[in-house]
């Protein structure tokens, strides 16, 4: 299970903990009725008894009401994520923040650099990391104005981690760059004698750690590099960082549909792609 999943599911199951604490408490304090009270509501005084107990029930009846109302409401304003994912509330996303949380691109790991400290907005109390969304929206454009200025066939993307592949083969695909998925071959940027040697002008990688080779021989040759980097990354031989989380299916496939929107969008292309596009059947 990927850790975006894993994350949800520790929120979602920290809940459940909650609400069934408040339960069991409200149990614990709840008296039942005696054997006197039953004798009592059988005696002669039944009458004004009962006409008191339908009072008395038909307050709690309107209490209980207007509190299911009121949780009602409560339930319908609160956000079903933990959206405390960056510093101002108000900025202006490229898509809603809900879409972002759902996605799991805020959720880093456990392990944070620190060269990924300014892009990470708090901690949890599970010790996972949040990344700043804001930041990773600004990020998102800032690479498409960049990658706009290059020849399409001239960007090369990788993407050895399974999740990656495919929503990398779909970005190369849908603004024309080339997709160097799986197993990074060494010599592909270094060796003209290799068949498979080619010379792009900027790479895309989305992980520097599990695309390492890619990133050392961009370096080497003098290639820039844009990374898609987690709470955990170096950046040392990064030259543009996008911060999400690099290990999540839908991560992935989020961050990489809007580069492909943005960067087409920033060429005066009308092409725009669906996120289903780039989300692979599982």
């Amino acid at each position: 299970m990927s850790e975006d999943n894993d994350a949800v599911e520790l929120d979602d199951d920290a809940e459940t903990e909650a609400v069934d604490a408040a339960v069991e408490e409200e149990a614990d304090t709840t008296e039942e009725p005696t054997a006197d009270a039953a004798a009592e509501g059988a005696s002669a005084d039944a009458e004004p008894e009962a006409s008191a107990d339908a009072e008395s029930e038909a307050a709690a009846e309107a209490d209980a009401t207007e509190d299911a109302g009121d949780d009602a409401a409560d339930e319908e304003d609160a956000s079903p994520f933990d959206d405390d994912v960056m510093p101002d509330d108000d900025v202006d996303l490229l898509i809603p923040v809900e879409d972002y949380l759902s996605a799991g691109v805020h959720i880093g790991t456990q392990q944070k650099t620190k060269d990924m400290e300014r892009f990470i907005h708090r901690v949890r109390d599970d010790g996972l990391y949040v990344l700043d969304v804001s930041t990773t929206d600004q990020r998102i454009r800032t690479a498409a104005d960049f990658l706009a200025n290059y020849d399409p066939e001239q960007i090369l993307v990788t993407s050895s981690r399974q999740y990656g592949r495919f929503p990398a083969e779909k970005f190369a695909d849908a603004i024309g760059a080339r997709a160097r998925t799986g197993r990074f071959i060494p010599g592909t940027l270094t060796n003209p004698d290799y068949a498979g040697y080619i010379e792009p002008d900027v790479v895309v990688v989305t992980d520097p750690i599990g695309d390492a080779q890619a990133v050392k021989e961009a370096i080497t040759v003098g290639i820039p590099v844009i990374a898609m980097c987690d709470s955990n990354n170096q950046l040392s031989n990064v030259d543009l960082v996008i911060p999400t989380n690099n290990k999540g299916r839908r991560a992935l496939s989020v961050v990489y549909w809007l580069l492909a929107n943005e960067t087409l969008d920033r060429r005066g292309s009308d092409t725009v792609f669906a996120l289903e596009d780039f989300e692979d059947e599982l």
